[in-house]
């Protein structure tokens, strides 16, 4: 029987026959409830948007703050994030390069084209981006807040799709597995969707996706980074029903183009050394 390590190299999947801890994966679900425009939150609140008991909340925001990753307002009675997740933030940025050398040569298209061009990873069912560039002229572009952190749901995005296309079927079926849960009753709908978009991708090398129905489309692939991890990157415009088939035909190759690009500065070649 092959052990737990063999298993993550061949399936791609990360694996271990020792349990994890679950006080830790529900501290961790509580820092993950905090969001842009949640700045500070209660027990109460957290425990609402967790699905923890209160009282399980209560022990772990004690934790939490004296492990210094929460403090108490006391002014509010709620809790924020402490500064340690800016050191953690910049010691991610310090150790993943593809944003940083990926971000001049997205601006480059995303201003000559009047686009909006994005690079992300996953977390859970979402994708995250680590760098975004907005120039579309759409009314959603210019008021919608994208930048550094911001989470969109995996199955409604073209680069959540393009990134599952790219995984192996293992990574897939784990990250499909809690887009189900999450989705519920809808999930049927859901997939459909999710396996159009996983199949065009593996087929064409990106795909399509309709993100902000009505304002935007988008044209999402996938590409592995020098540090081997899967990256989405999309290009997204306004969205013209009558011209959808002549802008994809158009942005489509710029994004591959795009992906060369990046792979070549980060030291890739194509022969994927």
């Amino acid at each position: 029987m092959p052990s737990s390590r063999e298993l993550t190299h061949s399936t791609g999947c990360f694996t271990r026959q020792t349990e994890g801890s679950q006080s830790l994966e529900r501290g961790l679900t509580l820092l993950r409830a905090f969001r842009i425009g949640s700045s500070s939150l209660t027990n109460a609140e957290l425990a609402a948007r967790t699905g923890l008991p209160r009282p399980t909340v209560s022990r772990l925001t004690r934790s939490l703050v004296d492990a210094g990753f929460l403090r108490y307002d006391t002014t509010e009675r709620a809790y924020r994030l402490a500064a340690v997740v800016v050191s953690l933030a910049d010691a991610f940025y310090h150790a993943v390069e593809v944003p940083e050398i990926a971000l001049p040569l997205m601006r480059r298209i995303a201003e000559a084209e009047k686009v909006n061009v994005g690079i992300a990873v996953p977390d859970q069912a979402a994708m995250v981006y680590l760098a975004a560039v907005r120039c579309s002229s759409d009314s959603v572009s210019r008021t919608r807040r994208v930048t550094v952190g911001t989470r969109i749901p995996m199955e409604q995005a073209s680069i959540g799709m393009a990134w599952l296309a790219a995984e192996t079927p293992a990574v897939r079926a784990e990250f499909l597995a809690r887009i189900e849960r999450k989705a519920g009753d809808s999930w049927p709908a859901v997939n459909k969707t999710l396996l159009r978009g996983i199949q065009q991708a593996q087929k064409l090398g990106y795909c399509t996706a309709n993100y902000q129905p009505g304002h935007l489309t988008a044209v999402g692939a996938a590409f592995r980074g020098p540090d081997h991890q899967w990256y989405g990157l999309n290009i997204s415009f306004p969205h013209k029903p009558s011209e959808k088939r002549r802008d994809v035909a158009r942005y489509a190759p710029l994004l591959l183009d795009l992906i060369a690009k990046i792979r070549a500065a980060c030291g890739i070649r194509d022969d994927g050394a």
